[in-house]
């Protein structure tokens, strides 16, 4: 997700169309589940894992000072000042307890049914070339984790978070903040293009990804307006190639049709242009909007404003999730007196309604993936704006996801 200094349906697969679906409950038949989806009127409704695999220190403080990263800015900084085994050896204990087996049966009990995982491209090491500093050991952590949410009847959507050379500017979220992004070219994209097949092929072959049905082929890469040539170059060959790769490698596996995964890119709502325009096809395809509504400086900074922007917005078909949200407001105001939660259990009622005015209004689409599912002090406070689970705790999220249609004042 774009820190705080920056403004900015799963479908179901039928013999011959696309519905609304929910995700197949589990299957251990085989190597793998041979049908994954059953329709259903459900939408996607999940959390996002954020800081599992690429912490994000904004949002993890106390856990990234634990681990000796002290005011390193991203993972990249951490392992340079840890040094490579020392800091493998801290990124293990994270990895071992930020989201445990309890977190996915506590996700599941609130009648979520998706998970999105963030990783980066790092998580295959081999990927990885001299002169980079990533951590080393993830890849065992993710392959417990899926498991883990296949056996809670979870969906899962795969997301490069952090792509080869990095994909948008002084970001946290890439696992290395830098000035220009340098993933736009033919090298980096080769980087990311052996990920995908590698993921792809992981997820058709290992039981534990049998719940894995949707695979983000980059996350929030760079704005139109600003790299006008890179986004351009990445809508005519990033896209198109990638799409390509991850399908040639299903052919070669012998996937049948109705068993392929389904690949995301980000919506043109996103700034990037159309991410559809050079696909050679657009079967199972799926878009991923990021809808927040804290930076969009056209939404009047009122609680009347909000709760009105979340209800007249038409975010776009069933082939849309909004794969990351919040129930944060502008910085602006975020701690005035009209908005402040710290100490203000009088606040709650009005952020529940919120929630359910953005999770109604995402639902006429696809679904929503809410950013994120667990934080570790932001600011110096359980700021629930962006947990779910401290949200739900504080009574700001209700217990049942299901519920937004009925709580919602729109």
């Amino acid at each position: 997700m774009l820190s705080k200094s920056v403004v900015s349906a799963i479908l179901a697969l039928t013999t011959a169309r696309i519905v609304n679906c929910i995700p197949l409950e589990s299957s251990t038949e085989g190597i793998r589940a041979s049908i994954r989806w059953l329709p259903s009127a459900d939408k996607v409704r999940g959390v996002n894992l954020g800081s599992q695999f690429i912490i994000e220190p904004w949002m993890a403080h106390d856990e990234w000072t634990s681990m000796g990263c002290g005011n390193a800015n991203d993972e990249w900084q951490c392992v340079q000042a840890l040094g490579q085994s020392e800091a493998d050896a801290a990124f293990k204990k994270h990895w071992d307890s930020w989201t445990t087996q309890e977190d996915i049966t506590q996700i599941k009990s609130l009648g979520l049914n998706t998970v999105r995982i963030p990783v980066g491209f790092w998580i295959r090491e081999d990927l990885v070339q001299q002169g980079e500093y990533y951590p080393k050991g993830g890849l065992e952590y993710l392959d417990r984790l899926v498991g883990w949410c296949a056996d809670a009847g979870l969906y899962v959507i795969m997301d490069l978070h952090g792509g080869p050379g990095v994909q948008f500017p002084n970001q946290q979220y890439t696992g290395h903040g830098v000035d220009y992004p340098g993933f736009y070219t033919k090298d980096n994209y080769e980087r990311a293009y052996k990920f995908l097949e590698w993921m792809t092929e992981r997820i058709h072959t290992n039981n534990n990804y049998r719940n894995v049905g949707t695979l983000e082929v980059i996350n929030e890469p760079v704005h139109a307006g600003d790299y006008g040539s890179l986004a351009a170059d990445m809508i005519a060959n990033y896209y198109p190639t990638a799409w390509t790769r991850i399908r040639n490698r299903e052919d070669k596996l012998g996937v049948a049709q109705n068993d392929r995964i389904h690949i995301q890119m980000m919506d043109q709502s996103w700034g990037s242009g159309d991410s559809k325009s050079h696909l050679p096809d657009t079967t199972f395809a799926l878009y991923d909007d990021h809808r927040y509504y804290k930076w969009d400086g056209s939404v009047p900074t009122t609680k009347d404003g909000y709760i009105s922007a979340a209800c007249k917005d038409n975010r776009g078909g069933n082939d849309l999730i909004v794969g990351e949200w919040s129930i944060s407001v502008a910085d602006s105001v975020q701690f005035n007196d009209e908005f402040q939660i710290k100490d203000r259990p009088d606040q709650v009622d009005w952020y529940k309604k919120f929630w359910a005015a953005q999770a109604h209004t995402f639902e006429k689409s696809g679904g929503w993936v809410f950013w994120t599912w667990k934080c570790n002090w932001i600011g110096g406070m359980d700021e629930w704006r962006w947990c779910y689970q401290s949200a739900v705790a504080a009574g700001a999220i209700p217990k049942d996801a299901g519920s937004a249609a009925s709580l919602s004042p729109c």
